[in-house]
């Protein structure tokens, strides 16, 4: 067939088609071309064939009503619970023609609408956390990223941290104000537990924080649970780094890190012509937001992680999953733990007791030598067979003395202070020489030495003279008094009175 003839062919079909309304069938019989052919021209393709077979979800027919009734009360129901609640009911198929029609008569949510936003400059920052795993070589810690954008200019703030807690956000909070040189009117939040407590009908602050925004001066509001498009420009701005910034980034260490991110940051992130507004974040922020935002309040605020706990026996403190050293005189007592970025420093009442660097790792502890010193220091125990100062004039005769004195059942300590009193009244000499006469009657104790001292030998007690322990003092000498010279007063007073009876 020549083209001529084929050309002429086509526009038969489809005029037989469009302006007469034949059918395929139609045109192909009175053709005498295939119904494949009539429909290559006409640019169709066979219809798929319509399924004959019988849906497999006619033997839960009966119980239709009672599916329909579950998902209506619990959508979220999964088809082996539903199979469960039927079985009582008699159905006695399997599980997939249960999933069928659950897929049928699941209610189906209406799809949100979404609104595109507008802000005033200097109006919103939003701000979340983004978790980026065990990252760090050799650290047992988790990643974290604070991330602020302001919603006007686009502009953002990054650093990563290894902790979550208040003190890291507090921190971080004024890390991205200054970096900002300002404070919008609102900063908008995710339900972290360290800015929102609850969220029931309304959201519940943190006190802690409510006194930092207040003390900043800027309002807090928080999504709603489970809500990310609340803050749909710091969502973008995670998705933004961990899309851009995050793959293949190699780093030593936490300063590393955020070395890298700042660089990231200012040279790109800020730099770039953003995706959504078609400009650049800095120049935005720089020529048209900066001058919005508020003055930040030089007010003075405690970013320090705070947790009050308890001394344990071995002188030790718990704080973020590792223990710290502290003087072992504070066994038992309750103290606060104040811990930044760098340091931990332990405090009772007002007075710091210890300071440490901080840990970033899990399960270390940290102790500093002095106290493991202090500590040694209260486990020596006295030698009870030792003399105190005031008897070392006994010598081998009151060491001899106190030795045996100690394998008794008695206080030694009660004992050596009626010795020591002894030789204060008696003398060393005197005291030693009854010591020794009494131990050769087989006897040790106070009251003996007492008795020879007193009854036997009918000594006079002559305390030794008061030592004030100052030398100075001490070295003072007086000699008895002249009383001859009252009796020549007295003299002299007689002759020139004579009348006086006196």
């Amino acid at each position: 067939m020549s083209p001529k003839q084929s050309d002429g062919r086509a526009a038969e079909v489809l005029r037989l088609h469009y302006l007469e309304g034949a059918s395929v069938r139609l045109i192909a019989k009175k053709m005498g071309l295939a119904r494949k052919t009539v429909r290559q021209i006409l640019g169709r393709k066979p219809a798929a064939p319509e399924a004959t077979r019988t849906p497999r979800s006619r033997s839960l027919d009966p119980y239709r009503d009672a599916v329909r009734t579950m998902l209506s009360d619990a959508p979220e129901m999964r088809a082996t619970s539903i199979l469960e609640r039927l079985r009582p009911m008699g159905y006695r198929g399997g599980i997939t023609v249960v999933r069928v029609l659950a897929r049928e008569l699941r209610p189906r949510a209406a799809r949100e609408v979404f609104l595109t936003l507008t802000h005033a400059p200097g109006e919103i920052a939003q701000v979340d956390w983004a978790d980026f795993g065990f990252a760090l070589p050799g650290c047992p810690r988790r990643v974290s990223a604070f991330v602020m954008v302001l919603a006007y200019s686009r502009m953002l703030h990054l650093e990563f941290t290894l902790s979550q807690s208040q003190g890291s956000l507090l921190r971080c909070m004024e890390h991205a104000c200054r970096f900002y040189g300002g404070i919008t009117h609102v900063d908008v939040f995710d339900n972290m537990r360290t800015v929102v407590l609850e969220h029931k009908t309304t959201p519940v602050f943190h006190p802690r924080f409510v006194h930092y925004a207040a003390a900043r001066g800027f309002a807090i509001t928080a999504c709603r649970p489970r809500t990310p498009t609340g803050k749909p420009d710091v969502e973008r701005g995670i998705g933004f780094v961990r899309e851009r910034f995050w793959p293949g980034r190699r780093f030593a260490s936490l300063m590393d890190l955020n070395r890298q991110a700042i660089s990231w940051r200012d040279d790109f992130a800020n730099a770039r012509v953003h995706e959504t507004t078609g400009k650049v974040p800095s120049l935005v922020f720089e020529h048209e937001e900066k001058k919005c935002l508020s003055t930040i309040a030089d007010t003075p605020f405690d970013t320090d992680d705070l947790f009050g706990t308890g001394v344990t026996k071995s002188f030790r403190v718990s704080f973020d999953r590792n223990r710290y050293s502290v003087p072992p005189r504070l066994v038992s007592q309750s103290v606060v733990v104040r811990g930044n970025d760098d340091f931990v420093r332990v405090f009772l009442a007002t007075k710091e007791v210890a300071v440490h660097p901080r840990s970033w790792g899990i399960g270390e502890d940290i102790e500093l030598p002095a106290h493991r010193l202090a500590a040694l220091a209260t486990k020596q125990r006295p030698d009870s067979c030792a003399l105190p100062t005031a008897l070392e004039g006994l010598g081998e005769t009151g060491r001899t003395y106190a030795r045996l004195f100690a394998a008794s059942s008695r206080s030694v300590q009660r004992e050596m202070v009626r010795i020591v009193f002894l030789v204060e009244l008696f003398g060393a000499s005197a005291t030693k020489s009854a010591i020794d006469e009494v131990m050769k009657t087989g006897h040790v104790g106070a009251e003996y030495v007492e008795y020879v001292l007193r009854h036997k030998r009918r000594l006079v007690p002559a305390p030794a003279p008061l030592r004030l322990g100052q030398p100075d003092l001490d070295g003072l000498s007086l000699g008895e008094p002249d009383l001859s010279t009252y009796d020549r007063l007295f003299a002299t007073r007689k002759t020139s009175d004579p009348q006086d009876p006196s």
